[in-house]
C-alpha cells in the first residue's frame, strides 16, 4: 500500500521539474530580449549624442562674430576727390572703401603709412565686407564724406578663426593663414578694447557671400518660408479633399484599392525621384524659373502629399462609427455628416501629419538640387517667383567651401534647421495631446 502511494508522488516530481525548467528558460529569454532592447536604445542615444555633441561644438561659435571698432574717416581724397556727388551719385558706389577701413584701422593703432607690410596686415584684419558696409553708410548719408565717425567692422574669416581658437598658432607662421604681424595688431586693438564678439546676427540675416565672416542664411530662411507656404497652400488642401473621398464617399472597388496602394508606395518614393518629376514637369514643360521657391514648393507638394493623405485617412478611420450613425439618424445627410461631425473630431491628426509632412519637406534636399535651388543669391527674394535657396540646400552648398571658416558656419546651419525641426515636432505632439479625444 505504502509503494502505491509513493509512485504517483515520484511520478510528479520529474514533471515539476520540467515545468521549472520551462519557466525559468523563459524567464531568461524574456531578460535577454529586455537587455536587446535596452542595449539597442543605449546605442541610438549614444550615437545621437555624439551626433548632436559634435554639431554644436563645432557651431555654437558661428553665433557670435569678431568685429573691430575704430573711428573711420570718410577722407574726401579717397570717396570723392572732385566733390562730383551732387552731380553724379554713382561716384559714390566706386570709391575705394577698403582703403578707408584700412587707414581707418592703421590710424586707430598708429601705424606709420609708409610701412607697407604693416599697412597691408591692418588691412588683412578687416573683412572685405567692409566696402559693402561703408557704401551703405555713405549713400544714406553723403553729407558724411569728410568726417569722422566710429564704425564697427566686421574683422575677416581667419582673424575672426584666430580669436576664436580654430587655428593652431603653435605651428609655423609658413603653414597658416593669420601672420605674426596680423595676431601683434589683433592683439593691440585687444588691449585698446576695440575687439568685441557680439552675437552674430548676420549669420540670420546676410545673403550668400564667398567671405565666410559676410555669409548668411537669409536668403535661404525666406527661401524655405515661400517654399513651406506654397506646400501648405497647395498639399493641405488637396490632401484631405482626397482623404474624405476615398475614405467616407469612395465606393471600395479595384481602381480605389489602385489608389491606395499607389498612394502608399508614393510615400515611399526616393525625395530625388520628385525632383526629376519637378524638373520635367514644372521647368522644362511649364517653363517655371529655376531656382524659384514656388517650384521647390510644387516638388515638396507631391512629396508631402502622400503624407497627409495616410495621415488624414488614419484621422478620419479613428472617429467611432457611432458618430457617423448618430449624425445620420437624425437626418443629417452623407456630406453634413462628414464636414459638421466627423471632419472637426479628425482635425487634431490631420494637422499633426500636415506639419509632420511639412518638416520633412523642410529637411529635403536632393530635389531641390535637380531643379536648380542652389543659385548664388545676395539679394533676398520678395516674392516666391524670385531666384532663391533654401536651409538644407544652403547647409550642402557650404560644405564645399574651402575655407576654415565655413566649417563652423555649416553646423551654425545644421543648428538652426535642427531648432526648426524640432519646433514643428513638438507643436505637432502638443497640438495631438492638446485636441485628441480618446473614445
Amino acid at each position: 500500500m505504502t509503494d502505491s502511494a509513493l509512485a504517483p508522488s515520484a511520478m510528479a516530481a520529474p514533471a515539476a521539474q520540467r515545468r521549472d525548467f520551462g519557466l525559468k528558460r523563459r524567464h531568461a529569454s524574456e531578460a535577454r530580449f529586455r537587455f536587446y532592447g535596452i542595449t539597442a536604445i543605449v546605442i541610438g542615444l549614444a550615437f545621437l549624442i555624439i551626433l548632436f555633441v559634435s554639431i554644436i561644438s563645432k557651431g555654437y561659435t558661428a553665433f557670435v562674430q569678431t568685429s573691430i571698432t575704430v573711428p573711420v574717416e570718410f577722407s574726401e581724397q579717397i570717396i570723392d576727390k572732385n566733390n562730383e556727388r551732387a552731380t553724379d551719385p554713382l561716384k559714390l558706389r566706386a570709391a575705394n572703401y577698403p582703403l578707408v577701413a584700412r587707414n581707418a584701422v592703421a590710424a586707430f593703432l598708429g601705424i606709420d603709412p609708409t610701412d607697407k607690410a604693416a599697412m597691408k596686415a591692418a588691412g588683412d584684419l578687416v573683412s572685405d565686407s567692409s566696402r559693402v558696409q561703408l557704401r551703405e553708410i555713405v549713400q544714406a548719408d553723403p553729407s558724411i564724406v569728410g568726417q569722422t565717425r566710429t564704425v564697427t567692422l566686421l574683422a575677416s574669416g581667419d582673424i575672426d578663426s584666430a580669436n576664436k581658437g580654430q587655428i593652431d598658432l603653435s605651428v609655423a607662421e609658413a603653414n597658416r593663414k593669420v601672420s605674426d604681424k596680423q595676431l601683434e595688431l589683433l592683439n593691440q586693438l585687444k588691449e585698446k578694447g576695440a575687439v568685441s564678439m557680439p552675437f552674430n546676427w548676420g549669420l540670420l540675416t546676410f545673403g550668400a557671400s564667398s567671405r565666410p565672416e559676410s555669409a548668411g542664411l537669409g536668403v535661404a530662411l525666406i527661401g524655405s518660408l515661400f517654399m513651406m507656404l506654397v506646400v501648405l497652400i497647395v498639399s493641405l488642401p488637396i490632401g484631405v479633399a482626397a482623404s474624405i473621398y476615398l475614405e467616407e464617399f469612395a465606393r471600395k472597388n479595384r481602381f480605389t484599392d489602385l489608389i491606395e496602394v499607389n498612394i502608399n508606395n508614393l510615400a515611399a518614393v526616393p525625395s530625388i525621384v520628385f525632383g526629376l518629376l519637378g524638373l520635367a514637369v514644372f521647368i522644362n514643360f511649364f517653363g517655371m524659373p529655376r531656382s524659384a521657391p514656388i517650384v521647390g514648393g510644387l516638388v515638396l507638394s507631391l512629396m508631402t502629399l502622400p503624407t497627409i493623405i495616410i495621415a488624414t485617412r488614419a484621422a478620419l478611420r479613428s472617429v467611432p462609427p457611432s458618430i457617423r450613425t448618430a449624425a445620420l439618424g437624425v437626418g443629417a445627410s452623407k456630406t453634413q455628416m462628414v464636414f459638421d461631425h466627423v471632419l472637426p473630431l479628425a482635425v487634431p491628426g490631420i494637422l499633426t501629419g500636415t506639419i509632420i509632412g511639412l518638416a520633412r519637406a523642410l529637411g529635403e534636399t536632393a530635389p531641390l538640387l535637380l531643379i536648380g535651388m542652389v543659385a548664388f543669391v545676395a539679394d533676398m527674394p520678395q516674392n516666391p517667383l524670385q531666384p532663391a535657396t533654401a536651409l538644407p540646400v544652403q547647409i550642402f552648398m557650404w560644405t564645399n567651401e574651402a575655407e576654415r571658416a565655413f566649417v563652423e558656419r555649416t553646423s551654425g546651419a545644421i543648428i538652426v534647421l535642427l531648432v526648426f525641426l524640432a519646433i514643428m515636432n513638438i507643436t505637432a505632439i502638443v497640438l495631438r495631446r492638446r485636441f485628441e479625444r480618446r473614445w
